[in-house]
């Protein structure tokens, strides 16, 4: 096993290739359930038949756990669209095309995004006055039952060379509205630095969606609250901004 090849490099993790093998190490003491439940996740999302690596196993390297999976060979979307800013716009098509294929999915065995979002919230920071309020919010949301991937964002999708699209990263997956995946894509944008891209992006997906732009809007403050118990500073500052939008009755 050759770990010398280094893709990435995160907080809590190490991304390696080894030939046709990518290896996920994560620290050691990075929790054991979080590292299985991930390996889960992309298990079941491969059953629902999109474009995905395949999970190859899940094992002990040093001490610690590593999910490995195929390795596919390719640029992400993100760098794309830095190469090629004039076909950002193209790419953008192709980003929201992706997400609207994955949302037409289901698969039961996935954490239900309100629970997910609901124990989010009462571990935030916020007044209780506030997180009351969120909870109430949240609870008031339709519910559906749709593949919803939560860190959907141009750096988690791959493009082969002839040109066959597959989304990484399932870490975050869980069946739930499909607005709350696309406010936290739009929050993604923003925490980018790229508002243009943001606003673009909403416009689009709502547009080939048939979504009320409002509807989706909705769903900001909620999901910038759930993200506030991870992050920088900055990002927390950033999030707060988004939180502070909701109107009291």
């Amino acid at each position: 096993m050759n770990l010398d090849r280094i893709i990435a490099v995160r907080t809590d993790k190490t991304v390696y290739r080894d030939g046709d093998r990518c290896l996920k190490v994560f620290n050691e003491d990075f929790s054991k359930a979080d590292v299985l439940n991930e390996a889960l996740n992309q298990a079941r999302i491969e059953e629902t038949g999109l474009n995905i690596p395949k999970i190859l196993e899940v094992t002990v390297i040093d001490g610690k756990w590593t999910i490995v999976s195929e390795f596919i060979k390719g640029k992400t979307l993100a760098r794309l669209m830095e190469e090629n800013p004039d076909k950002k716009d193209e790419y953008l098509s192709l980003f929201v095309d992706l997400q609207l294929q994955m949302h037409s999915k289901t698969c039961k065995g996935l954490t239900k995004l309100k629970d997910k979002m609901n124990r989010k919230i009462s571990e935030t920071d916020l007044s209780a006055t506030v997180r009351y309020d969120l909870h109430t919010r949240l609870e008031a949301m339709p519910k559906h039952n749709k593949v919803c991937h939560g860190d959907f964002n141009p750096t988690n999708i791959i493009i082969t060379d002839d040109g066959t699209p597959y989304i990484l990263d399932w870490s975050h997956a869980t069946q739930g509205n499909a607005s709350a995946d696309v406010a936290r894509t739009y929050l993604l944008f923003w925490l980018n630095g790229d508002i243009d891209g943001a606003k673009k992006y909403l416009d689009m997906f709502c547009e080939r969606s048939n979504t009320a732009k409002q509807y989706v809007q909705k769903w900001m403050p909620i999901v910038a609250a759930s993200q506030t118990v991870k992050g920088n500073e900055a990002e927390r500052e950033f999030l707060h901004s988004w939180i502070d939008v909701v109107d009291y009755e």
